[in-house]
């Protein structure tokens, strides 16, 4: 399986790796040079090795007539439309030999960069974080989305981190920052959907999608594609591994229909760690999958304590806090000593809902107030 995106070959040359299945031709325009045709290979892949450096921009182009960004970018300096920049993290300098720490010290602290004022804005704060008894910040999802504001959930390029951020060796300086203050680092991610706004997958690569499942976001992503998997596999391991990130909080898996893909992915990860460095792996799930916290995840964030108190707090009932208006106590109580509400009991809907979650430790489950 080839490598989604541009990697360094060495000094002057990268691979170049675009599945592009519903192409008849694809080639490598790099700013200011000739464009380099890619060769066929198996599967829909395009690949090829083109002489260029660290910093070089570039686009795809498409049957001679779609110009893309590359959909595996590392980065996007002029935003989700203009070109994508080759980017080596090999040599960056990093300070500190963090092996990470324990998962029962987790005190996650949540952090949108863009309200901080950017990767150097958080790393502004890390000493008070640290001075507070925060052990964790969670950076709100990175992936290149479209503008310069946003939650990060509408990311169409799921490799760039956020250009209006800051660079990805920026990005690198504020996760090193935070290790040598015993921060561990962990990123959200969205593996469930793209954002709207320049995703062009449909153009070139309909099957990465399919049109039997619909989700809240259109055409659910179809994970039984090995090219599809891989391509989230090795986002995964890019966070944990190049820019050293200490654990992936996945995001709405409940829209993943392979649950054996987020097996899959745990396990890569787990073998992909050199021995010793502690990496945290949790899932935000509405299914309540209980199964999946004994398959290489460390916990998920526990909406049933989340929504219980909330009901509690502000008497608010509409919508999902319905299924917690009768007897919110004891739901809460619930959730306190079994870690989930639902552990298949019907939902207000009529349809069941969880998996039995009492033999789990309380370690698997991630209490929050606000979200």
């Amino acid at each position: 399986m080839h490598r989604h995106g541009a990697h360094m070959l060495d000094a002057t040359s990268a691979r170049f790796a675009l599945w592009a299945p519903d192409a008849r031709s694809v080639s490598v325009e790099l700013e200011q040079q000739p464009a380099i045709e890619l060769l066929p290979d198996d599967d829909g892949w395009y690949t090829g090795t083109v002489p260029c450096q660290p910093g070089n921009r570039y686009h795809y182009r498409i049957d001679d007539k779609l110009q893309v960004a590359d959909p595996a970018s590392r980065y996007q300096p002029d935003g989700v439309h203009g070109p994508s920049v080759v980017v080596d993290l090999s040599d960056f300098d990093w300070q500190h030999n963090w092996q990470g720490r324990p998962w029962h010290e987790a005190v996650i602290q949540e952090v949108h960069v863009g309200a901080l004022g950017g990767y150097t804005g958080v790393k502004a704060q890390l000493a008070h974080l640290a001075a507070i008894g925060i052990s964790a910040i969670e950076l709100m999802p990175l992936g290149q989305f479209p503008g310069e504001r946003n939650w990060g959930y509408d990311g169409v390029l799921p490799f760039a981190a956020q250009h209006s951020y800051g660079t990805p060796q920026q990005l690198c300086e504020l996760i090193d920052h935070a290790h040598g203050h015993g921060l561990m680092v962990v990123l959200d991610v969205v593996y469930n959907h793209f954002g709207p706004d320049g995703n062009f997958l449909h153009e070139y690569a309909k099957s990465f999608f399919r049109e039997d499942r619909q989700t809240p976001w259109g055409a659910a992503i179809d994970f039984r594609r090995p090219q599809v998997r891989e391509y989230f596999i090795q986002n995964a391991l890019m966070w944990l591994c190049d820019y050293r990130f200490d654990g992936l909080r996945l995001d709405a898996v409940h829209a993943i229909d392979q649950p054996d893909f987020l097996i899959e992915l745990a396990q890569r990860v787990r073998a992909a760690l050199e021995p010793g460095r502690q990496v945290w792996l949790v899932l935000e799930n509405e299914h309540n999958q209980a199964f999946l916290l004994e398959q290489g995840f460390d916990a998920q964030w526990n909406d049933d304590g989340h929504n219980a108190l909330h009901v509690l707090l502000t008497g608010e009932t509409e919508g999902y806090y319905e299924d917690y208006k009768a007897q919110p106590i004891d739901k809460l109580a619930r959730c306190l000593g079994e870690g989930f509400v639902f552990q298949g009991q019907p939902n207000r809907h009529g349809e069941p809902r969880g998996e039995p979650s009492g033999h789990l430790p309380p370690s698997s489950f991630v209490l929050f107030l606000q979200n």
